[in-house]
């Protein structure tokens, strides 16, 4: 399985690149790249290598976003293009509680769909599965400048994971918790303290 890191996004609100962001006194793509390696035999960072410190001996392929501007759709095309794999797991490079359980799960379900998504409140298109299959549907719409990736997966054969499905291998469905502001992050960073202390679900922080 490839796994594709989306880290070419910077955030207003937080004021500094959101992949380079410290939680629990690693950056966010540190603690992302380090929880999916272990079902990754390929991982691609779609961003730029200059702007991570991540250490020498993982072993990361980075790619520039082939459709720069266009958001999330350019960068899983732009993953997907460069996967090794028929399907891909992506995500975002600011959900620093990524569950494998609910990760392994998902990637079991892929069979015959072209894409595996979570639905919890809304639907979660950067911490989905991906087939190739998606390619020439994704290049069309980035052409078209239709972005939306929700809307774009309205076309096509999605197998989606509801919220107790989810909760059954996340029960706080921390999965899904991303930083996008620095209160964000500060929660983020007490959530990490509380796994520390003996309080928190260890199996997510």
């Amino acid at each position: 399985m490839t796994s594709i890191v989306l880290a070419g996004g910077r955030s207003s609100r937080l004021g500094v690149d959101k992949a380079l962001a410290v939680v629990g006194g690693k950056s966010l793509i540190q603690r992302v790249v380090g929880q999916i390696m272990v079902v990754s035999n390929q991982i691609i960072i779609v961003g730029s290598p200059c702007q991570f410190d991540l250490p020498s001996d993982w072993e990361i392929e980075y790619k520039e976003d082939l459709y720069p501007g266009r958001g999330s759709l350019g960068g899983i095309y732009t993953g997907l293009l460069a996967s090794n794999s028929f399907y891909s797991l992506v995500v975002a490079c600011d959900m620093p509680f990524l569950n494998i359980e609910l990760l392994r799960h998902m990637i079991k379900l892929s069979h015959s769909f072209d894409a595996v998504v979570p639905r919890v409140e809304k639907v979660q298109p950067l911490h989905a599965v991906y087939s190739k299959s998606c390619l020439n549907d994704m290049k069309a719409r980035l052409e078209d400048n239709q972005l939306g990736v929700t809307r774009f997966l309205t076309t096509m054969n999605v197998r989606y994971v509801e919220r107790a499905e989810c909760q059954g291998f996340d029960p706080q469905l921390l999965s899904f918790f991303n930083i996008n502001s620095r209160a964000d992050l500060a929660k983020a960073n007490m959530l990490v303290a509380q796994r520390n202390a003996g309080l928190g679900n260890k199996d997510n922080l």
